[in-house]
């Protein structure tokens, strides 16, 4: 009898995770799956279980399903090529060359991650407009017969390549930075040139690194659902996610064609998952020694400035145009500019419009929504990562392995798909939990897990368990000791992790698109719905706030994370 006891309380903390991550991840995929090959969706009442079939997958017959199929591709890859060549470009200028200004090379390279994608799209279709662009009026001002169109397919390619470069900018720049200087030094010596070594033994090492950002970047574009929409959808220019959200919002609701939809788009991402640990794992790389010596920087020589120059103008179109474009449409008292000049006119600009936004209900009541889910959905999401993480790490817990697969699934899972899944759940589920913040914060959970998981995993590993146990072996009980020892070693991990949580939570639309009502909006979700309902100098003013707020809190992330860090010394 004790022994079965013993098994029962080592199989509860296992138990209690599974389940938790049963309600956030895998009951809502089991609703997508349900209604993928129903006739019926989930509802009060009902879970949709009638009429099984595989008719819903007969809209793949469509030349609507099937263009968006070959443009989620094509999007896809052609974004993934585009950034990998930007964010590696300024990774290897900013770890390896001797470019000047590197801090401001670093600083470029991850500036476009505080501004989120759906912010970046609406700034370049007031930029890019071909009636009314601000920068087809700057051309045609100076006398320059071109036009640019953002609303097209170059257009969509390149906004999701300035937003998504700096995932392979972190990435390759760190693998360049930790290279051992030795491999490249013996090349030297065996009469390597210098265009050579890189070629041969630089850039190999760096594969790895550049592999797995391009499948992150790949999978990212190709369920961005906020791009697609602001630049894809006035060009007709249908991507998976943006169709999901076209046939939710039919008349009559087509859910269950949409849910056949997002199981093929989840179907493609976990292949691509699969390739991603088929290409990095069957190669070995050791490129980081004990030795604290750092890589070479290469000469450029002339180039030194074109490519300094080149760094610039991606910062540019990144950064300094969408911030313009947005604080000249939240400025302008007419929301109709015919050219350049009509912005220099007396009264022509004011801030009159943004203090009253900054003041009005909407605005304030989505800022309150943002910061309570965001808070509540890191602090929930850093202690269930540390749950998680000690129990794989650190217990002998049967199903340890289980609960480490189902943690990182979300990645495989499309936000908006995720949101649509758990939209069904909770309608379902005889809870109260539908139309409140708490199903925000339940779907940015379960988004956002693997980031929380990834982070405490790391921080876990690098805090030697002899620590923890010795105070155990003093008399503490365990949990004594994990507060008291293993925890406090932690602080710095734990609070990046958060602070990730937060930044992550505070940017996103996909999940939240099913789930908000009138009472609940978040930032993104009123930025959405301006645009959606023609007010652009509404939609740019809250962006140009959100993109404040976002700053405030990365700020106050560094200021935090460097205090921790002292504290921790």
């Amino acid at each position: 009898m004790s022994t079965l006891l013993i098994r029962i309380r080592r199989g509860l903390p296992t138990s209690v995770l599974l389940l938790i991550l049963g309600v956030l991840v895998i009951v809502p995929m089991l609703f997508i799956a349900l209604a993928a090959f129903s006739s019926e969706t989930p509802r009060p009442g009902s879970i949709g279980l009638s009429g099984l079939s595989l008719d819903n997958f007969a809209i793949f017959g469509s030349s609507q399903a099937l263009g968006a199929v070959g443009n989620s591709l094509l999007v896809a890859g052609s974004a993934s090529v585009l950034a990998l060549a930007i964010g590696c470009g300024l990774a290897f200028l900013a770890a390896r060359t001797d470019t000047p200004g590197r801090r401001f090379l670093y600083f470029a390279g991850i500036a476009p991650m505080f501004l989120p994608s759906l912010v970046g799209a609406l700034a370049w279709s007031l930029l890019g407009s071909p009636a009314t662009g601000f920068l087809n009026l700057l051309l045609h001002s100076v006398g320059l017969n071109i036009t640019v169109n953002i609303y097209s397919m170059p257009g969509l390619i390149m906004v999701l390549a300035l937003y998504y470069a700096p995932y392979a900018f972190l990435l390759v720049h760190g693998a360049l930075s930790l290279m051992n200087p030795d491999l490249e030094e013996a090349a030297f010596v065996h009469g390597g040139t210098r265009r050579r070594t890189l070629r041969r033994v630089t850039f190999p090492l760096a594969l790895p690194a550049v592999l797995g950002s391009g499948i992150l970047i790949f999978a990212l574009t190709m369920e961005n659902f906020p791009v697609a929409q602001v630049i894809g959808n006035p060009a007709q220019i249908d991507t998976l996610p943006s169709f999901i959200y076209r046939l939710m919002n039919a008349s009559p609701s087509r859910g269950n064609e949409a849910a056949a939809v997002a199981i093929v788009l989840t179907g493609v991402l976990l292949i691509v998952t699969a390739i991603q640990q088929r290409a990095v794992l069957r190669r070995k790389f050791t490129t980081v020694t004990g030795k604290g010596v750092k890589p070479k920087k290469v000469p450029l020589g002339r180039w030194r400035l074109p490519a300094f120059a080149a760094a610039v103008l991606y910062f540019v179109l990144a950064v300094v145009l969408p911030l313009g474009a947005l604080l000249i449409a939240s400025l302008q008292n007419s929301p109709y500019v015919a050219s350049l000049g009509q912005l220099t006119e007396p009264g022509a600009l004011s801030f009159y419009a943004l203090g009253e936004l900054i003041t009005s209900d909407d605005f304030l009541q989505a800022a309150r929504n943002s910061v309570l889910t965001a808070v509540l959905a890191g602090l929930i999401g850093t202690a269930l990562s540390f749950g998680l993480a000690y129990t794989v790490y650190r217990t002998g817990a049967a199903g340890r392995r289980v609960l480490e697969f189902a943690a990182m699934a979300p990645l495989a899972v499309p936000a908006i798909v995720l949101g649509l899944g758990l939209l069904w759940t909770w309608l379902v589920v005889p809870l109260p939990v539908y139309g409140t913040v708490v199903v925000l914060i339940v779907a940015f959970l379960a988004v956002f897990l693997p980031q929380g998981y990834r982070g405490v995993s790391a921080s876990v590993l690098q805090v030697d368990r002899d620590l923890e146990d010795s105070a155990v072996l003093l008399g503490a009980h365990r949990t004594k000791a994990v507060t008291k020892v293993t925890l406090p070693l932690m602080r710095v991990g734990m609070v990046s992790t958060l602070l990730l949580l937060l930044m992550l939570c505070m940017r996103e639309l996909s999940a939240a698109l099913f789930l908000f009502t009138s009472d609940t909006r978040l930032l993104s979700i009123l930025i959405f719905d301006n645009y959606d309902n023609g007010a652009m100098q509404g939609a740019a003013s809250v962006s140009l706030l959100y993109c404040g707020v976002i700053g405030v809190i990365a700020l106050l992330a560094k200021s935090l994370g460097a205090r921790t860090v002292d504290g921790a010394r």
